[in-house]
């Protein structure tokens, strides 16, 4: 089935061989192949991820059973780039959430701030976090624009924050200038009223 590319009937295969035969002597290959034929056979981000999802925990067990094994290094190598794609999902979802803003009245910039900052919790390291972190400034910049009087003070706030919280992170980042124009129209609306 693996040399078919039938990577999920493989991994299956895979599975029971190893559970059937845990000290068997192909046990290390049956498990590592099982999470490898996955990987091979994760699909493209725009789709659904269980498989990629299946593929990082079969990895997993392989490495806290394997951990020096001579495939340790490319299993946890596979692993991150499973975990970027998972995070390019993430980062897909973010940018719809901003591009549909306040359609049919709804506040689609919320979304984008509530994906974008959970994408930074479960993928701290992702090569995609600093567009993540400009998203999350971005729709609160839109929210305030859009937002009502009496909420308006508060959501600059929070806009001046978020622009602190991603220069402090990425002071020469590609989104400076877009950034400085976000905090100076946000801190010149704040009154000292609020």
């Amino acid at each position: 089935y693996y040399g078919q590319k039938d990577y999920q009937t493989a991994s299956q295969y895979f599975n029971t061989y190893y559970t059937t035969y845990p000290k068997g002597e192909y046990t290390e290959l049956a498990r590592y192949y099982s999470g490898y034929g996955l990987y091979l056979d994760s699909p493209d981000p725009r789709l659904d991820q269980t498989q990629t999802y299946e593929a990082i925990n079969q990895l997993q067990l392989y490495l806290e059973y394997y951990p020096q094994s001579e495939r340790a290094a490319e299993a946890q190598k596979i692993m991150f780039e499973l975990q970027e794609k998972l995070a390019y999902k993430e980062l897909l979802a973010v940018r719809l959430y901003y591009n549909l803003g306040t359609y049919m009245r709804d506040n689609n910039y919320l979304s984008a701030v509530i994906t974008a900052e959970n994408a930074l919790k479960n993928y701290p390291y992702s090569k995609y976090r600093e567009e993540f972190m400009f998203y999350v400034l971005r729709s609160k910049y839109e929210q305030a624009i859009a937002s009502v009087e009496e909420k308006l003070q508060g959501r600059y706030r929070e806009v001046v924050d978020e622009y602190y919280t991603y220069m402090n992170e990425y002071p020469e980042g590609k989104y400076v200038k877009q950034a400085q124009k976000f905090y100076d129209y946000a801190s010149k609306r704040i009154t000292d009223a609020y």
